[in-house]
Order: structure tokens, then sequence, then C-alpha cells
């Protein structure tokens, strides 16, 4: 007579599935850094139909984040996870909501690309290279700190945003001079603050990644760097 398998305890079953959340949100970061990446890439060479290309992949972000609230809803509702299991689900919530919206800011530097159709190439100033690589280096580091459940790196990532936001800021006011000083440039001058903007928006969503790492690792809840006024920026 055959063994029957031994089932399966209610503790390896919630461990399973909360891997299985949690590689799918790191799945998702994945693809929101490759949107980046290929926003930015569009940019540079001025490739209307791969800024196209991100905006049309955008949609399977957006359905992988529902997918991943409902897994999460349905653990709260099937096995009544407590204490740390309930903060990693809580945490995995917020952070594809996050990853959506960094998405979406991906898609809105694409679109910089397409509105400029009609504009000649232009090459892409050192500072907004330098702060398109300090917001990539950001955002990668806030997944590496969820991936590993590492309390420290997410607060480097916290401390990276100060930095950004006054890189920001800085060439923000050398666009409006670039413009100021020849007109022509106005249209491809303001794409560029818009898709600058954009990065700044990824820096402070990394921030809110890095809060949630904190939170389902320690239950700490903490803003680390709450955003200034959008108004005193410009």
């Amino acid at each position: 007579m055959s063994e029957q398998p031994s089932p399966i305890s209610p503790r390896a079953t919630l461990d399973r599935d909360l891997a299985e959340v949690q590689t799918q949100v790191l799945e998702i970061g994945d693809l929101v850094l490759q949107a980046v990446d290929r926003a930015l890439e569009a940019l540079r060479q001025h490739d209307q139909k791969g800024a196209s290309a991100v905006i049309a992949a955008d949609a399977e972000i957006n359905e992988r984040r529902f997918k991943v609230e409902e897994r999460c809803l349905s653990l709260i509702a099937t096995q009544q996870p407590a204490a740390g299991d309930l903060r990693a689900i809580v945490a995995a919530i917020h952070m594809v909501s996050d990853l959506e919206r960094m998405g979406d800011h991906a898609v809105g530097i694409a679109k910089a690309v397409v509105r400029g159709e009609e504009d000649p190439p232009l090459e892409l100033p050192p500072d907004f290279e330098a702060l398109a690589k300090k917001v990539r280096d950001m955002f990668a580091l806030a997944m590496k700190a969820y991936r590993e459940k590492d309390v420290a790196k997410a607060r480097s990532v916290a401390a990276l945003d100060d930095p950004i936001d006054e890189d920001y800021k800085r060439l923000f006011q050398d666009l409006l001079g670039m413009m100021a000083e020849n007109p022509e440039m106005s249209g491809a001058g303001v794409r560029l603050q818009f898709a600058s903007h954009n990065l700044e928006r990824i820096a402070d969503r990394a921030t809110n990644l890095a809060e949630r790492v904190i939170f389902q690792t320690s239950g700490e809840m903490q803003e680390l760097n709450p955003e200034p006024d959008e108004a005193d920026i410009h």
C-alpha cells in the first residue's frame, strides 16, 4: 500500500505564497526599470518608435499590478496572516501601486519624445544624463533592498533623494536659461523639463519603496523624505 503524501502545513503554504508575491513585485520592478531605460534611450536617440513601444508596454505593468493586489487581498481573506506576514502583504500592495506610477512616469518621458517628433535631435545636457543615472541607480537600489529585506540599504535609498531634488531644481533653471538665450530651442527645452520632472518623481517613489521595505522588515512606519511643495520647486 502506497504511502499518502504528507499534507502541506499552513505555514509552508503561506511562506510559498509570500515568496511568490515577492517574486511578482520584483518582476514588476524589472519591467518598470526597463521602461525607464527604454524611455531615456528613446529620448537620446529621438526615437519615436521606441517611445511608442514604451507607452504601449505600460498596459502589462498595470495588469500585473492588479494581479498582485488581487493575490494579496486573497491571502488576507483566506489565510488570515498576522504580524510580519501581514506587513509583507501590505507592503507589496503599496509597492506595486508605486511601481505602476513609476511606469507612468517612464511613459511621461516617452511622451516627451513623441510630442517632439518635429524637433531636430538634441544632445541631452550632461546634467540631465547625470540626473538620469542617479535616479536609475536609486530605483535599482530600492528594489535590491526589497529583494534582500535590507533596512540599511533602504535607508541609504532615502538619503539619495535630497541631492536628486537639488540637481533637478538646478537643471530646471538651467533649461529656462537655455530657452531664454535660444528661443528656437523652447520646444525641446520644455520637453526636457517635463522629462526631468518625471525623473524626479521616480526618485520620490523610490523613497516610498524604501519606506515599505523598512515597514515590512521592522514594523516602523516613517516618512523618510517628506515631499516638498512642488510650487516651491518651480
